[in-house]
């Protein structure tokens, strides 16, 4: 029987990372893979006094040593609080792999960021440019980035990632199981890459599916999108027909929504090992 991975989240740069790695002479939107997804965190209790700095969150996680230069070469909205950086990499030995993250260094701020890369190790390949994707915070890498950062902003970067639960593929590669995706969001302006996954869909009907969810709408629903929107947030019952042995479930989103739908898994039968997320808390 084919392996099924169910993903939740509020943010879905992690869909695309990977996604060239089948066809690496294509675009990111490409294939889904399970190995896109190794590097993740298995579920465990997210309980913190503090708001714990990016680098000590990830103290005890894998990091290329060197710290590569990198210009920014591209600067787009997303959403009203999501930017797009293009950044131009020009050391050729500069390289990442699907599921990983850099540290974000920025001239002048002391303190040191953390983002999911959003685009595909092809991209980088072809034309040398890394995107991350930050959503507007407070928090002084974020606040540059949407507040300062200009086209030719310098900064510099480090590979990193967390290698709990990574898996060795031992060279037999991996088969595209099916994929269902629960994506949820304030209104559809927040849902990020939506073309990339209704392409994603389009291109492997039956494989990839995505189901987006809307809390806040006011507006109207474009015709494109309607078919795949349910008004509400994910609830026990959209999640409760896809529980099988063979099923794992990938959650990305703020720490009560991870809790949430944690113990939503746990109420449906879900066993703690085959629950997945990333600790970005």
């Amino acid at each position: 029987m084919a392996h099924t991975t169910i993903y939740l989240g509020c943010t879905v740069p992690q869909l695309l990372k990977g996604a060239s790695r089948i066809f690496p002479s294509h675009s990111a939107l490409g294939v889904l893979r399970h190995s896109s997804f190794y590097y993740c965190t298995v579920n465990g209790t997210i309980k913190s006094k503090r708001k714990m700095d990016h680098l000590e969150r990830t103290a005890n996680n894998f990091r290329q040593e060197v710290i590569t230069q990198a210009k920014v070469c591209g600067i787009t909205n997303e959403s009203e609080t999501v930017k797009r950086l293009r950044l131009a990499i020009a050391n050729k030995d500069f390289t990442f792999k699907a599921g990983q993250w850099v540290d974000f260094f920025i001239p002048g701020v002391s303190v040191v960021g953390g983002f999911s890369i959003c685009s595909s190790p092809g991209l980088l390949e072809r034309e040398g440019i890394l995107e991350l994707a930050v959503k507007h915070t407070v928090h002084p890498p974020a606040h540059w980035v949407h507040t300062e950062c200009t086209l030719d902003s310098e900064v510099a970067l480090r590979v990193g990632a967390d290698l709990h639960g990574y898996q060795e593929g031992k060279g037999n590669g991996h088969k595209l199981g099916t994929v269902k995706l629960y994506y949820s969001a304030k209104n559809t302006s927040e849902l990020l890459f939506k073309k990339n996954i209704l392409g994603l869909m389009n291109t492997f009907p039956g494989k990839i599916t995505c189901c987006f969810h809307v809390t806040q709408q006011r507006s109207q629903i474009c015709k494109e999108l309607q078919p795949h929107v349910t008004e509400g947030r994910i609830s026990e019952k959209d999640l409760e027909k896809h529980v099988s042995n063979n099923t794992s479930w990938y959650i990305c989103g703020p720490p009560p929504m991870i809790e949430s739908i944690s113990k939503l898994l746990s109420n449906i039968g879900v066993p703690g090992n085959r629950v997945f997320f990333e600790k970005w808390w």
